[in-house]
């Protein structure tokens, strides 16, 4: 058996070094046209902050370590030009200009993802930079140096654009203000981190603007050109709205596309996108030829399907790639979650399975659960809050997605909702896990059996919701909304018009709400009172007493903490 794969990193390195574990006499030959078949790409940004000191740390291995431990053929700088499937040859040109051609037996395709280079006037000004690969990165470092050491001789901080507010623009953001710089974050979305809600965004937004970065939402960059002598900087760009911003350099981070190339040379079945179609065993429309990694489609939980940037589901697909090519049965393939995380100083936000705009467009019935939870015991000191939100099928009950953000435990949830959403876990499974407590370590009453707890009781009518997007509307039509809280905590701030009533004047007060309902002509199926508090909770019990004295309300979800965005 002779493997031949192009390209390596994660996808075709896993499928290589576990072809070798299945097989010591196969040929197994790497075309890798960069100048690094192993690395870290994750860690990049960390690099260029300075976190992860040595740059040859990001190596993993090189063609001698790979050919020591696996005994693999990889070869650096050559660029697989053309595939001759029918003759079940490659053709490779090298990095001194030469051409070889390669039998195969199998070819696994693994030829990775490109950064989006928008259409914009200037875009190819050498101060615009990506960040994927050490190449990309040795260039950036060269820029973000040489920019330093200028500004300083100025007597001003070098600035840097940061354009895209993704989980790698973030990422990159946060490097550069950990070097020094000042930073700009453009992100055309409405909010950072576009699969986020506003509300939960809104914490990684303020963790870069507490660190003194400005975050421009909502606005694009129409084009670029050089800087003028007065700024003193080397390019200046211009946004959507007219304004100019001056810079040193720009790190752009809008996106990725498939590099599909060979693909498309071979007239491989593709989706809309130009992603590789491949079957539940990785292989392609051709025979003998297979394809893993970030030009591949995939299938997710919720149907969808489309491409997923991630080392995670990559390295899987190498792995049951080089299964099925050496007749081992491969582990049956699950749909891809797309579960994600990214810190941004002290905030850690992260994702998993379907989120809102998703089910919207599919048009799930679905229910969403927001929570604020203490990553630990209350009565224990240091406990963080973690702001949580689940989305439930309104007709089984299933876990469909999840996301999240806070300083501490976050991650470690949301591990758990994938892991439930894999296993099909519902509400009452999510409120019947049994997971670690200890004060210092979680709460008897983890933050996953709350969101259980507060699944449970909306799916079954206990707790009536409304979310907080629909608060503009309630206020043009006179929405009769009741706040919770105590008085200090209201005069703190306060829907415009909402009435304070304490929980715990609610049952001694019941008639006179039933009169100001009925005054309104609330109280009703058609116009039920509309309760909050901080967090949910104090409202979620003014609900069940209202809602018992025969007024139909409703537990505003993730109380005001959740509403503070829109207001």
């Amino acid at each position: 058996m002779k493997l031949v794969i192009v390209g390596g990193v994660a996808g075709g390195m896993s499928a290589a070094t576990r072809a070798r574990r299945l097989s010591e006499t196969a040929e197994i030959v790497v075309f890798e046209g960069g100048n690094y078949v192993s690395f870290a790409n994750c860690g990049l940004p960390y690099h260029v902050a300075g976190e992860i000191a040595d740059r040859d740390a990001l190596i993993l291995h090189t063609p001698e370590t790979l050919a020591a431990r696996a005994n693999l053929d990889v070869r650096l700088g050559w660029t697989v030009t053309s595939v001759d499937a029918a003759a079940k040859t490659v053709t490779a040109l090298g990095p001194d200009g030469s051409t070889v051609v390669e039998s195969y037996d199998a070819l696994l395709l693994s030829p990775g993802a490109l950064s989006v280079v928008p259409p914009l006037p200037g875009i190819d000004h050498p101060a615009i930079h990506t960040l994927r690969t050490i190449d990309e990165m040795d260039a950036l470092m060269s820029t973000v140096d040489s920019a330093m050491a200028a500004s300083s001789l100025a007597g001003r901080k070098a600035k840097a654009i940061v354009l895209g507010a993704g989980f790698i623009g973030l990422e990159g953001a946060e490097a550069l203000i950990h070097r020094g710089l000042e930073v700009t974050v453009v992100e055309a979305s409405p909010h950072v981190l576009p699969p986020l809600d506003k509300d939960l965004a809104g914490y990684v937004s303020g963790a870069l603007r507490e660190r003194g970065a400005t975050v421009l939402e909502g606005v694009a960059i129409s084009s670029f050109a050089e800087g003028d002598a007065a700024s003193g900087c080397a390019l200046r760009a211009t946004l959507s709205d007219g304004s100019v911003l001056d810079a040193d350099f720009v790190l752009m981070s809008v996106g990725a596309k498939p590099n599909n190339a060979l693909a498309v040379d071979l007239g491989l079945d593709m989706d809309e996108r130009g992603n590789i179609l491949v079957d539940a065993s990785q292989r392609t429309s051709i025979e003998d030829i297979y394809a893993v990694g970030d030009a591949v489609a995939v299938s997710f939980a919720d149907g969808r399907h489309g491409a997923v940037q991630l080392a995670g589901p990559a390295n899987r697909q190498g792995r049951r790639a080089a299964d099925v090519i050496f007749g081992h049965a491969p582990v049956a393939v699950k749909p891809v979650l797309a579960t994600a995380v990214v810190r941004v100083f002290d905030q850690v936000a992260a994702i998993t399975g379907a989120g809102r705009r998703t089910l919207d467009a599919a048009g799930v019935d679905y229910e969403t659960v927001r929570i604020h939870a203490g990553s630990h015991a209350g009565y224990y000191p240091g406990a963080e809050t973690m702001h949580l939100m689940a989305f439930f099928d309104r007709a089984s009950g299933k876990l469909l997605g999840a996301a999240g953000v806070g300083a501490d435990g976050v991650d470690k949830r949301i591990d758990v909702l994938a892991t439930a959403i894999r296993a099909g876990f519902g509400a009452e499974d999510l409120a019947e896990l049994e997971l670690c407590y200890s004060p210092p370590i979680g709460s008897a009453k983890d933050p996953i059996n709350m969101l259980g707890f507060t699944a449970m009781n909306v799916l079954s009518g206990l707790s009536p919701q409304w979310q907080p997007e629909e608060l503009a509307g309630l206020l043009e039509r006179g929405a009769f909304i009741v706040d919770a809280r105590m008085p200090g905590a209201f005069a703190k701030g306060h829907i415009p018009r909402a009435i304070n009533i304490p929980m715990e004047d609610v049952r001694a007060g019941i008639e006179e709400i039933r009169a100001q309902a009925a005054a309104r002509g609330a109280g009703t199926a058609d116009n039920p009172i509309y309760v909050h508090c901080t967090t949910g909770v104090r409202s979620y019990l003014t609900v069940r007493t209202l809602l018992q004295a025969g007024l139909e309300a409703r537990n505003l979800a993730g109380g005001y903490t959740s509403l503070k965005p829109y207001l």
